[in-house]
C-alpha cells in the first residue's frame, strides 16, 4: 500500500511539473505616465478628467494607494526603476539637461550601461524586451549618450534620447506592433510604455479638445482634460490588444507615474512653449494636475511630489476591484518582482535596494518592509513655512514613520505616514527618539554614496570626459 501511493504521489508530482513548464511565462506591461497626479483619474474621484481605460484597469485589478517613486522629478525616479537601486547611488538626482547643467549639478551625463537593468535581466532570462515613450536617462541635447538599446532592449522607440525621436503620440501603436511579433513568436514579453502625458509642453490634439468643449472648464484645464483623455484612449488601444490577442490572461499590466503633477510657481498665462524632444505645445499654465489632497507637488518630497497613481492587473492572481490602502510599496521594488514574476535571477554581486512584493501583490499579509526606503533631491525654499515644500534634501521612510530633513538635519519634519498620509502632523517633538533613530539611519546611508558620479558617464561635450 505504501509504495503504492508513493507511485500515485511522484505521478501526480510529474504531471504537475510537466504542466507548469507547458504553462507560458507571463507577460508585462509597464505603462509610466509623466507628472500624472495621483488625483488625476476618474477612479480617484478627479472632477473633469475621464479615464475610462485606466479606471477599467482598476475594475479589473487592485488599486494600490500606497505606492511611492524613488524621486520628486523624472530622471532618478526612472533610474529607480531601471535599476531597483536608490538613484542616489548614481548621483543622479535631478533631470537629465545639458552637459553643463548636469556638471553644475555633479550629475552624470547619463545612466551607467554597465549598470543591472531590469529590462537586460528580463532579456537574459528570455523575454523580448522593448521600450516606447519617454527616455530620459540621457537627454537628446546629449548625442553621444547611449541609446536604450544598451540597456537590454531588444526594440524602441523613444524621445528624450540620443539618436532620432519618436513622435510621443505613436508610443501605442509601436508596442501593440511589438506585442504582436512576440505573441506571433511564442515569446513571452516585457514592455516599458512610457507616456508623455501630462508632462509639458502639452501636444493637443483637436479631436480631444471637442470632447470637453461644453464642458464650462477654462481653456487650461481643458487642454489638461483633453491631454489625458488622449493618453487614456492610447491605453486602451494596447489593452484591447491584448484582449484580441487572447494574452490579457497571461499579462500583468501595471500603470503608474513618474512623480507628481507640476504646477507653475505663479499665475502666467496660457502661451505655447516648444521642447527639442517633443516640439511644440502649450506650457505650463495648462499643468492643472491635482494630488487629492498630498501635500506639494512635483519636485517635492512630501507626498503629492512621490505617492502616485500604481493598479495592477493579473486576472486570476491580483485581486479585482480591491483597493489597497496600507502596502508600502516603492519603485525600487519594481525590479525584484518583475524578475520574480519572470522567473528571472538576480546577480549574486548584485545588491538591489527594493524588494520582492509579488506575493503582497497578490494579496499576501505584509510585516512591514523590513528595510527603509531613502531620498535624496536638491531643495530650495525655507522650512517650516506654508506652502513650502521645496526645502527638503533628504527623506527616509522607515515603517510607519517619514523624516523629512534640510541638508544638514537642523530641521526636520517627522509624520506617521500610515496614519496620517496628508502629512497634516508634524509629531517630531512627541517623537525625539525616532527622529534620532532616523536622523542615524540616514547619516548611515548618506556615508555609502558616492561623492562623485563615474567620469566613464560624462559626455565628451566635457572638457573633464574620458571619451
Amino acid at each position: 500500500m505504501k509504495s503504492t501511493a508513493f507511485i500515485a504521489l511522484a505521478l501526480v508530482s510529474l504531471l504537475t511539473s510537466v504542466a507548469a513548464a507547458d504553462t507560458p511565462r507571463p507577460n508585462i506591461l509597464f505603462i509610466f505616465a509623466d507628472d500624472w497626479g495621483w488625483g488625476d483619474l476618474g477612479c480617484h474621484g478627479h472632477p473633469y478628467v475621464k479615464t475610462p481605460n485606466i479606471d477599467r484597469l482598476a475594475r479589473e485589478g487592485t488599486d494600490f494607494h500606497r505606492f511611492t517613486v524613488a524621486s520628486g522629478v523624472c530622471s532618478p525616479s526612472r533610474t529607480a526603476v531601471m535599476t531597483g537601486q536608490f538613484p542616489a547611488r548614481y548621483n543622479i538626482d535631478g533631470h537629465f539637461a545639458w552637459v553643463p547643467s548636469n556638471a553644475k549639478r555633479n550629475m552624470p551625463d547619463w545612466l551607467d550601461t554597465d549598470s543591472t537593468t531590469l529590462p537586460r535581466l528580463l532579456q537574459q532570462a528570455g523575454y523580448a524586451t522593448a521600450h516606447f515613450g519617454k527616455w530620459h536617462l540621457a537627454n537628446d541635447m546629449i548625442p553621444d549618450s547611449p541609446a536604450p538599446g544598451e540597456y537590454g532592449y531588444d526594440a524602441y522607440g523613444a524621445f528624450n534620447c540620443s539618436g532620432e525621436q519618436m513622435p510621443v503620440h505613436e508610443d501605442a501603436e509601436n508596442a501593440i506592433e511589438f506585442i504582436e511579433r512576440s505573441g506571433q513568436a511564442g515569446k513571452p514579453f516585457f514592455v516599458n510604455l512610457w507616456i508623455h502625458e501630462p508632462h509639458t509642453p502639452f501636444h493637443v490634439v483637436p479631436k480631444y479638445r471637442w470632447r470637453f468643449r461644453e464642458s464650462g472648464l477654462q481653456e487650461a484645464d481643458e487642454i489638461y482634460a483633453s491631454v489625458l483623455s488622449h493618453a487614456d484612449e492610447r491605453i486602451g488601444e494596447v489593452l484591447d490588444a491584448l484582449d484580441r490577442l487572447d494574452l490579457a490572461e497571461n499579462t500583468l499590466v501595471i500603470f503608474s507615474s513618474d512623480n507628481g503633477p507640476a504646477r507653475a510657481k505663479d499665475a502666467r498665462p496660457l502661451e505655447l512653449s516648444y521642447d527639442t524632444a517633443t516640439g511644440a505645445g502649450f506650457g505650463i499654465a495648462a499643468s492643472k494636475g491635482i494630488t487629492a489632497g498630498r501635500k506639494g507637488f512635483k519636485a517635492s518630497l512630501f507626498e503629492g511630489g512621490i505617492n502616485v497613481p500604481f493598479i495592477a492587473r493579473w486576472p486570476g492572481k491580483i485581486a479585482k476591484g480591491k483597493v489597497d490602502r496600507r502596502l508600502m510599496i516603492s519603485a525600487v521594488d519594481l525590479l525584484p518582482t518583475f524578475c520574480e514574476v519572470a522567473g528571472a535571477k538576480l546577480p549574486e554581486q548584485y545588491k538591489p535596494d527594493g524588494i520582492s512584493q509579488l506575493k503582497q501583490l497578490q494579496g499576501g499579509t505584509s510585516q512591514g518592509r523590513g528595510k527603509p526606503l531613502f531620498w535624496k533631491m536638491r531643495g530650495g525654499g525655507k522650512p517650516g513655512q506654508a506652502d513650502s515644500f521645496h526645502w527638503v534634501d533628504y527623506c527616509i521612510v522607515d515603517q510607519n514613520w517619514k523624516l523629512l530633513s534640510d541638508e544638514t538635519a537642523d530641521y526636520v519634519e517627522l509624520y506617521d505616514i500610515v496614519a496620517d498620509v496628508y502629512e497634516e502632523q508634524d509629531v517630531k517633538e512627541s517623537h525625539p527618539e525616532i527622529v534620532a533613530q532616523l536622523i542615524e539611519k540616514l547619516s548611515q546611508w548618506k556615508s555609502t554614496l558616492p561623492a562623485h558620479p563615474d567620469p566613464k558617464n560624462f559626455s565628451s561635450l566635457r572638457g573633464d570626459s574620458p571619451h
